[in-house]
């Protein structure tokens, strides 16, 4: 059963930042208020039905009728991928470029609109959470609880996303019903305790049994994952530990080791089986996925064609080469907005030569002419470097392969309609790994590597050649695509280091991209308190 889609409607102000209205703009989209809303547990689970969906839309792109938030943009993920390590541009996309080049400013609307849904979904989960402590009548006592626990979740969540992009930024913890031009930054290591502390209440009060929840519900080891983060971007290297150790040792998740799915009988690997469509629940078997937002196609609940446009970022314009056509096992009308950088993709020894995650089904290398109405049929069609450069023709991640055409018409335009899976068992075992590495266990994050490994069927590594590097590296195998490659590098503070040596673009590179500039409106906007600008903008 999919979560039903009921928006913000019931879920009252958002922190808009913006220069026309100040820090705070209301948005109640129905006849529905908080006031009539939250009086009684089937009221809150309206309210928290709307914070899924809002948090589902973090990269939601051109909107839609019924959307909780839209960046109205088409690059709201790949900004978060691009100007790093691992990826370059093979489509001209005007607010990427801006990314790519280093070239964005306070003035960026992409900037300005992630600054936006992280407030609104602050400020929607903090309403739950006054209201919750109200007059209500609550079906069952347990209903308040459970209530403020998935609410504190996704405040940890949007916060999470704040401090990652722009470091210190202000607190707020409870509904601003009055108009205020005096908010202060709030140094980042007072908001990660925040996190810390939602967290550890979420975690003591989501449920535990995994196959008890509605599908797409948070549960106490979605909570003790992000915890685990959370606590390594705090320098808190023990307790990431513990929280990652919470999970791998729960009895609820392990890998995937066998194949499964409705297609486990056509070619593939387990690796391959994690991505295809229908298989991201553990309604399908999947037992690896810890959360997983829903966007499953013509569901109650699902995704529409401008939520997640993945499948066109990853997927190349191989459409533009004489003798292909749109086609689903192509991966539909890809754009390439993000292409792989040859390094790693390409890169000697970077890839054992057993480790499925570089199998063909995984990693698409080879392009056969598919149009059968030309005298290219069936021939191979080499990627070149100026295929590659172009976005045309280049190595590509199948993770986003999946059915298009059906969905979007004829080119093949519609979005993602396949559940994301946000928390896997595999990124829980490397998180452990770096806890480890942290505390210069090495041979305890080799340990937790060497599981991964195992299941790639790759080399096991030893303690010695166990470095940050080589975790990153490991990261890229296992979860490129998936992980937000930017924040990663964040956390680990390998950003700079990490993009100068691996991306031919870096010369732009300067140190105040190490932090995301405030929204020039939101300065603006703030005239009642000191506001200062992130270093060198």
């Amino acid at each position: 059963m999919k979560m039903k889609k009921i928006y913000s409607m019931a879920l009252g102000a958002a922190i808009a930042f913006s220069s026309c209205s100040g820090f705070l703009d209301e948005e109640l989209k129905s006849s529905l208020s908080p006031d009539n809303t939250y009086t009684s547990s089937h009221g809150f689970e309206v309210g928290i039905t709307g914070l899924y969906e809002y948090a589902r839309s973090e990269w939601n792109t051109w909107g839609g009728s019924d959307n909780a938030f839209t960046h109205g943009a088409a690059t709201p993920y790949e900004i978060l991928q691009i100007g790093t390590d691992i990826t370059a541009t093979g489509h001209n996309d005007g607010g990427l470029l801006n990314f790519y080049n280093f070239a964005y400013t306070p003035q960026t609307g992409m900037i300005n609109s992630w600054w936006k849904f992280c407030y609104g979904l602050i400020a929607n989960a903090n309403q739950i959470l006054e209201y919750s402590e109200q007059d209500v009548n609550w079906d069952k006592p347990s209903d308040k609880i459970g209530y403020q626990a998935e609410a504190r979740f996704f405040r940890a969540y949007g916060y999470r996303y704040l401090t990652y992009l722009w470091g210190d930024v202000p607190y707020v913890d409870k509904v601003e019903d009055k108009f205020r031009i005096d908010f202060t930054r709030t140094p980042k290591a007072e908001v990660l305790q925040h996190i810390i502390d939602d967290l550890e209440f979420a975690a003591a009060n989501l449920p535990e049994d995994p196959d008890k929840v509605t599908v797409g519900r948070l549960t106490k080891w979605a909570a003790e994952h992000l915890l685990s983060e959370v606590y390594l971007m705090a320098g808190n290297y023990s307790k990431a530990e513990q929280a990652a150790l919470a999970v791998i040792n729960s009895g609820k998740f392990s890998l995937m080791t066998d194949r499964f799915g409705k297609v486990k009988d056509e070619p593939g690997d387990v690796f391959s089986d994690l991505f295809k469509e229908n298989n991201q629940n553990r309604t399908s078997g999947n037992t690896e996925s810890i959360w997983c937002m829903q966007f499953e196609y013509n569901t109650t609940g699902g995704g529409g064609e401008s939520e997640d446009w993945l499948k066109r970022t990853w997927v190349p314009k191989y459409w533009q080469v004489d003798g292909f056509v749109i086609a689903d096992t192509l991966g539909g009308r890809g754009l390439a907005q993000l292409t792989p950088l040859e390094w790693w993709v390409n890169g000697e020894n970077f890839y054992d030569p057993t480790d499925i995650r570089n199998s063909e089904y995984n990693i698409k290398r080879h392009w056969y002419c598919n149009n059968a109405a030309s005298e290219k049929y069936g021939q191979e069609v080499p990627i070149t470097e100026t295929t590659w450069k172009a976005g045309q023709l280049c190595p590509t991640i199948t993770k986003f392969f999946y059915g298009v055409i059906d969905r979007g018409g004829e080119s093949g335009y519609g979005g993602n309609t396949k559940d994301r899976m946000k928390f896997r068992l595999a990124e829980t075992y490397l998180l452990l790994a770096e806890a480890r590495l942290q505390q210069g266990n090495t041979a305890g994050a080799a340990e937790a590597i060497n599981v991964v490994r195992q299941r790639a069927h790759a080399r096991l590594v030893t303690a010695d050649e166990v470095t940050v590097d080589f975790l990153l590296d490991e990261r890229i195998r296992e979860l490129i695509g998936e992980e937000l490659r930017r924040c990663t590098l964040s956390r680990l503070g390998k950003l700079k280091e990490r993009t100068v040596k691996y991306n031919p673009n870096a010369s732009q590179w300067d140190d105040k991209h190490l932090l995301w500039p405030i929204p020039q409106d939101v300065i603006n906007s703030n005239t009642g308190a000191e506001f200062p600008q992130n270093p060198g903008w």
